[in-house]
Parts: C-alpha cells; structure tokens; sequence
C-alpha cells in the first residue's frame, strides 16, 4: 500500500520536514496576520518589491480619495450643504480616522510596506513636506472640528425652519 505524503509548498520548510519524515521540524509561522508589524517578506508570495509597489499605489489612492473627501467636507460646510455626497464622504473619513487611532495613530498601510523592505512607507513624505507630513494628524484635527461644526449648524438652521 502506498503512504500517503502531505502535499509540500515551495519555500516551506515545515511541510518539507514533515514529508521527508524527519525528526526536526522548522517552526510553523503563519502565512498571513491581522497585523502589518508581523507579516515579514518570506510570508508572502512573490517578490516583495512588487508587493510594495502594489501597496504604495493602493495607498497613494486611499489618501487621495481621504483627502478629497475631507476637502469636499470643508467645501460643503462653508458652502451650508449637508447631502447624501457628504454623509458618504464623512463616513470615509471617520472610518479612515478609526482605523489610524485604532493603529495606535500609524498607518497601517505605512507599516505593511515598510515591512516588505520599503525605505519608507509614507505616501504623505513622497508628496508633502517633511515637517507637513509629520504633522499632519494634528492639523487634521481642527479642521474635522471645523467640519463637525459646519455641518453642525447646518443640519440645526435646516431643522429650525
């Protein structure tokens, strides 16, 4: 009768241990974690620079789209609009705001490219200044408060009347 192999993936030592029969096994590592800081390059299929170059136009797409969304808020608030364009744009930049102080205040995007050898995964240092790019997180607080009240006092001067 014919014993049974388990089926070997390239580039992975345990399944090559456990099917050769040997006596050490290499430690399991998981191919894939919730968090950016523990997914190392080996873990991932194909060639990490592509994989950062992926990433970093996902990113650079993702900030875009949040800044506009914030520049479309602060545009709406001075003009006295509160829409449907709005709510769905508020929503892209609460959701973006949750996950980055979920992150303990670090983009997880960021982290993720850095750790697939990136020199730096910051899409805000490639098109900001540096000092700018630092500090963006705390100039984006006053103007959410700035938005939060604009839209504010238009949804109460809409509901008085």
């Amino acid at each position: 009768m014919r014993a049974v192999v388990p089926h070997r993936l390239p580039g992975n030592p345990a399944r090559a241990a456990r099917g050769n029969g040997a006596a050490h096994r290499a430690p399991r590592r998981r191919r894939w974690s919730a968090f950016a800081h523990e997914v190392e390059p080996a873990e991932l299929p194909g060639h990490a620079d592509a994989w950062v170059a992926v990433l970093k136009v996902i990113h650079t797409t993702a900030w875009f789209s949040i800044e506009s969304c914030v520049a479309y808020l602060l545009y709406a608030g001075l003009a006295g609009r509160t829409d449907r364009r709005a709510a769905i744009a508020a929503g892209v930049v609460f959701g973006e705001s949750a996950l980055f102080a979920a992150n303990r205040f670090r983009c997880p995007l960021t982290e993720l490219t850095q750790s697939l050898g990136a020199e730096s995964g910051s899409v805000t240092e490639l098109y900001l200044p540096k000092w700018f790019a630092h500090n963006l997180p705390a100039i984006h607080v006053p103007l959410l408060a700035l938005v939060v009240f604009l839209h504010g006092r238009t949804v109460l001067r809409h509901r008085a009347h």
